[in-house]
């Protein structure tokens, strides 16, 4: 029998929206980076959003669509959403390959945005919505989703990355801010 109550508040489906949500974030910073004009901070931006998504895109291959198929039945929904993880792929990498001052970085980047706006607007909405009403351990898959998070962060480096490139977004929003 489907479960009808999840605890929703420190779930897989929370782990996954939050690093939605932190995407979200990024692709607007990296977007007033490039309206300023600061080439070397928004390259590395770019690098750490194709870091981010690839991170999160491999958990979700790895672990979460693997359980919720299982449970859920719902190949269709997850073939689709590896195909859009695919095209993201693509442009990940055509992206990684690029610098700062590329003239093709900020509408590669637009068209990385739009399609992961696209791909997260559909788990939100109908993935999500079924694996909360499945019988998917959702608390137990957080913690491994969770666990292989950080072992890929490990892995690629991407925490001393992520925390000195915040760092520095913050260091030049504020010096930016307070020359305007």
């Amino acid at each position: 029998m489907p479960r009808a109550e999840h605890s929703t508040v420190n779930d897989a489906v929370a782990l996954l929206t939050s690093d939605h949500d932190k995407a979200k974030q990024l692709f607007r910073e990296y977007e007033r980076l490039a309206r300023i004009g600061d080439i070397s901070l928004k390259a590395d931006l770019a690098l750490q959003i194709c870091m981010e998504l690839t991170i999160h895109t491999q958990i979700e291959e790895e672990l979460f669509y693997p359980a919720f198929r299982n449970e859920t039945g719902e190949d269709e929904l997850v073939r689709d959403a590896i195909q859009e993880h695919a095209e993201a792929k693509e442009l990940i990498a055509h992206i990684q390959g690029m610098s700062g001052d590329d003239q093709d970085l900020d509408s590669t980047m637009a068209l990385l945005r739009r399609a992961i706006e696209h791909h997260v607007t559909e788990e939100e909405r109908e993935m999500f919505p079924k694996a909360r009403q499945s019988d998917v351990d959702l608390t137990r898959l957080r913690e491994q989703l969770a666990d292989r998070k950080e072992q890929l962060e490990h892995d690629m480096g991407a925490a001393p990355l992520r925390s000195g490139t915040r760092e520095a977004v913050g260091e030049r929003s504020a010096v930016g801010k307070a020359d305007s």
